[in-house]
């Protein structure tokens, strides 16, 4: 287990209940894994991407631009410590096997006034790994409830599968019809977090705070092997964290800062 930026991160040891609730549910509350020194400092930071990138919040904007920062970790320091060497690696490691890399980062931000949603849908629908086993992990940066856009999830609905191949002309917003009633809010408290398998189905809701922006580090990790199914079987690159691959692309690649 990793044991760096304690002063940061809260690192943890997943017990064999929390593995075997994650491979049943698809979904696991891991609870804290930012300290309040290194939640304030992370915010921050991404504040900084966020205004230098963003501006003020526009309802005209289309989704991409009012709520997303693609690989946030460039522009964020502690976020890229947080990413490649922090508490999330190690419940990869413990979740995916002994081989992981690195394979999204986003800040994705509903700001209050915010009221587009996100639909139902899988992570591997946008992306389609292989082997399926990759996992999303959300962190929250400020309290998150169903009033200001809390993630939904669909207990149980990793054992479907993939349920959407990847074409070329999806359109880029999935939407997929679920029973909400079976569907559970994922409310946390800034500074937690939680891990999603890529065949889980979630949503996020509108903000309907006039006092409150739910900020959240999204990120993403694979076996080191992984393939884009969707790319022609190309190795998905990113930092190799832990383990070995039997891809010379992925061994030798360095993310820029």
């Amino acid at each position: 287990m990793s044991s760096g930026n304690s002063r940061f991160f809260v690192y943890k040891k997943l017990t064999k209940e929390q593995v075997g609730e994650f491979h049943e549910k698809g979904y696991l509350f891991l609870g804290r894994t930012l300290t309040e020194e290194g939640l304030e400092k992370i915010r921050e930071q991404v504040m900084a991407a966020w205004r230098a990138e963003k501006g003020k919040f526009d309802p005209n904007k289309t989704w991409l631009q009012n709520a997303l920062i693609p690989d946030i970790h460039h522009r964020a320091l502690l976020v890229r410590d947080y990413y490649f060497s922090g508490p999330l690696v190690d419940i990869s490691e413990q979740l995916i096997g002994p081989n992981i890399k690195a394979a999204t980062s986003q800040l994705t931000f509903k700001m209050r006034g915010n009221t587009q949603t996100f639909a139902w849908h899988q992570d591997n629908g946008y992306g389609e790994l292989d082997p399926y086993n990759a996992i999303s992990t959300l962190t929250a940066l400020d309290d998150c409830d169903q009033e200001n856009g809390c993630l939904w999830v669909f207990l149980g609905s990793k054992a479907k599968g993939q349920m959407l191949q990847h074409k070329p002309d999806l359109p880029r917003e999935i939407r997929m019809e679920v029973d909400e009633s079976k569907a559970l809010p994922i409310e946390m408290k800034a500074g937690d977090a939680c891990v999603m398998h890529c065949w889980t189905l979630h949503k996020s809701g509108p903000n309907l705070s006039k006092t409150k922006d739910r900020r959240i580090l999204f990120m993403r990790f694979a076996d080191a092997d992984a393939v884009e199914v969707y790319n022609n079987r190309a190795p998905r690159l990113g930092r190799l964290l832990r383990g070995t691959t039997r891809f010379k692309e992925v061994r030798q690649y360095e993310a820029e800062f």
